[in-house]
């Protein structure tokens, strides 16, 4: 089984200025997936991450999320693309100084959207890389679109295509809040499709700029995801917390929101 683990932007990055790497905060989190990685031999891991104010900010300027007409509108795009993937780069020098076999696979080359909604994504190098012990590393990117152009696919939308083509059994997405709160400032433990519509109304946007929409957004697309996916569990938790991930990894604390199909 896979697991899939996306680094938010507003972790990773500083959202309210443009191209602020926190590097200590991934460094954090590549220390806690190394430590997971060890204690699992044979675990298959994807990782995710968001473009924070690397892409963002780039995307917000270009307006490339509403598509890509003129040719200033295509230079806006390949520098979003840039953005992007510096952000990317950066990320994976700090897996890799953990000693972590981490490979960049750029969404911008193998993804096809049509109407800003993934249509095709050439997965074989990715199952392969996962056979040969390699931890992908994906992120939200630019993608060549049928209908308008050009667009920016996110990195949830990423992931959810791949948990349906791979077996998935869990996928971790980490921010700077401790999961989905309520109008108290309460984590929501628990969601499922049946209990969405009563809690959505406390959900609101991500902090600093996010094209690719706020909580809300990337809770709905994962209630739709488990329906998609029965035995697949979403978890939203605060990737600043001590040891968040070996927690969940090992389930030894209950942290943050868990989305599933069923209570």
């Amino acid at each position: 089984m896979t697991t899939l683990i996306k680094l938010g932007g507003s972790l990773i990055t500083d959202k309210r200025k443009a191209r602020t790497f926190r590097q200590d905060a991934t460094r954090t989190i590549a220390s806690q997936i190394k430590a997971v990685w060890k204690a699992e031999p044979g675990l298959r891991l994807i990782i995710g991450h968001g473009s924070g104010s690397f892409g963002h900010f780039a995307a917000m300027t270009h307006h490339t999320a509403a598509g890509v007409k003129s040719a200033e509108q295509w230079f806006g795009f390949t520098k979003v693309a840039e953005a992007a993937g510096a952000l990317s780069h950066l990320v994976l020098l700090e897996l890799l100084e953990q000693g972590l076999p981490a490979m960049r696979f750029q969404p911008s080359s193998f993804i096809k959207s049509a109407d800003g909604k993934i249509v095709d994504m050439r997965t074989r190098l990715i199952a392969q890389a996962l056979e040969s012990n390699i931890i992908p590393l994906v992120h939200g990117d630019v993608a060549l679109d049928s209908q308008i152009g050009g667009t920016i696919i996110s990195t949830e939308r990423i992931l959810a295509y791949l948990a349906k083509s791979f077996p998935v059994k869990r996928m971790i997405l980490l921010g700077e809040v401790d999961g989905v709160l309520d109008s108290d400032g309460r984590v929501i433990p628990s969601i499922t499709p049946s209990s969405f519509d009563s809690v959505k109304s406390v959900m609101g946007g991500s902090s600093g700029f996010d094209v690719t929409g706020g909580m809300l957004q990337k809770v709905e697309e994962m209630v739709a995801l488990v329906v998609a996916v029965p035995s697949l569990e979403v978890i939203i938790a605060n990737g600043r917390r001590p040891n968040v991930l070996t927690d969940l990894m090992s389930q030894d604390q209950q942290t943050g929101t868990r989305i599933t199909l069923r209570p």
